[in-house]
């Protein structure tokens, strides 16, 4: 069987996509943009690759186990989370060889105790690594950076004469991390998160099932006839360029393909903000988009949560634990940043402003809504910024007070929506 890849990549996140010739969706990818596109794309590519071998593995234990449904859906899902734990455990690696190579260059006083914090550092993170990833890696848009950067601070700041330097050393280090394809041996991570599966789980009567699953999964040809790029990247994709699609269309065709009602689209990335009309076939008709600035976006979002030194998949909860609305006048990154200081400075709670900021970005897509047209039901909200709760329920919100009882669609894979329509896309072409 054939397979086709979509990628999108986004100011912020690149996303990627496996389809089989009947445009089933089987692999999911995706990793923070980096500043050089090509590894964060190489990198979206091989996660999606890599998921499309889970999706492999399935099928062939449906074929060859006994194993109920619940019992087959559990283990899998210990499976997959243990296998991302290894590729944590080996990204940590990577981290602490660079932060040592960087002690190395210091000199003075210092360089001893600095050396020595830093091993006593990386023993806690690994010592926890086991009891956190399983708490904090279910959710696998977040990535290593956020999941380590946390950690990392909470055992620097024990140290507080140092952890200026501390600081410097991690953030020069990350960045490293983050800028390279990470080499591993996948077969042999899969084989370790097996083993701790059988240690966590009661597998036996199965084993010899899965063992037989496994090595046909391994077997089996993963044959990636055509990739077609998008995104606000999309130029710089090592792609022909007649694999390469506008985002809009790829909005359009995804949405409609993952909810075929679908007439009336926003997108709200990284980097703007697109409303979009499509006919009964996912043709777009009509848009209307803000690209002058990134008001209201997901590097908005991230501003803000750097502002007040907290993860940015922590806004939307935060926002919903409002006790009031604080009415926030401009969502440009400037003025608000102001506000957002002066609010606080003025005792007001950040849950009530962050209310407010969410608001006003709603507000503001709404306007664009409808200058596109309106919304013309089936609506569908697409784009990162769609995972954050308090965003996804302003627009239901605003959508029914302003459109009244249409049906609206918020899916948890709403992120992968302009990478599915591009690989449909691929999928019309010959390779």
């Amino acid at each position: 069987m054939n397979y086709y890849i979509g990628v999108d990549l986004g100011s912020t996140t690149c996303k990627a996509v496996i389809l089989d010739e009947t445009g089933q969706l089987i692999a999911r990818g995706l990793t923070n943009t980096r500043s050089n596109y090509k590894v964060a794309t190489d990198v979206a590519e091989r996660e999606a690759k890599i998921n499309a071998r889970f999706t492999l593995f399935e099928e062939e234990l449906n074929k060859q186990s006994s194993m109920a449904k619940d019992e087959l859906e559990k283990f899998l899902t210990e499976f997959e989370l243990l296998f991302r734990y290894e590729q944590y455990l080996h990204q940590l690696k990577m981290l602490e060889n660079y932060v040592q190579e960087e002690v190395q260059t210091l000199t003075g006083p210092d360089k001893g105790d600095i050396e020595s914090i830093e091993k006593d550092i990386f023993q806690k993170l690994e010592d926890d690594s086991f009891e956190f990833y399983q708490e904090k890696g279910k959710d696998k848009s977040v990535f290593f950076r956020d999941l380590v950067s946390a950690q990392y601070m909470k055992q620097a700041e024990e140290h507080a004469k140092y952890l200026e330097m501390l600081v410097g050393i991690y953030d020069k280090c990350i960045l490293k991390v983050e800028n390279e394809i990470l080499e591993m041996n996948v077969m042999e991570m899969a084989q370790k998160a097996l083993a701790n599966v059988a240690k966590s789980m009661d597998i036996s009567a199965f084993q010899e099932d899965i063992n037989k699953a496994f090595e046909a999964a391994a077997k089996r040809s993963l044959h990636i006839q055509v990739k077609v790029g998008t995104g606000y990247g999309r130029q710089h994709l090592p792609y022909p360029k007649d694999q390469i699609q506008s985002e809009i269309l790829c909005h359009g065709l995804g949405a409609h393909h993952m909810f075929p009602g679908t007439h009336t689209l926003l997108d709200i990335g990284g980097q703007d903000t697109k409303a979009i009309q499509v006919d009964d076939q996912g043709i777009v008709s009509s848009f209307f988009m803000n690209d002058r600035c990134a008001a209201g976006c997901g590097r908005f979002l991230g501003y803000i949560a750097d502002e007040l030194n907290i993860s940015l998949h922590a806004l939307g909860p935060l926002s919903l634990d409002a006790k009031k609305l604080i009415k926030v006048s401009s969502t440009c990154t400037v003025f608000a940043s102001v506000e957002l200081r002066d609010r606080l400075s003025m005792g007001e709670r950040r849950e009530d402003i962050l209310a407010g900021l969410h608001k006003a970005i709603v507000k503001r897509a709404m306007s664009l809504i409808s200058r596109s047209g309106g919304v013309n039901n089936e609506f569908t909200f697409t784009g990162g910024v769609a995972k954050n709760q308090a965003v996804a329920q302003n627009v239901r919100e605003m959508v029914k007070e302003n459109y009244g009882d249409v049906t609206i669609n918020i899916s948890p894979d709403s992120i992968y929506t302009g990478a599915i329509g591009a690989a449909l896309f691929a999928t019309r072409k010959e390779g």
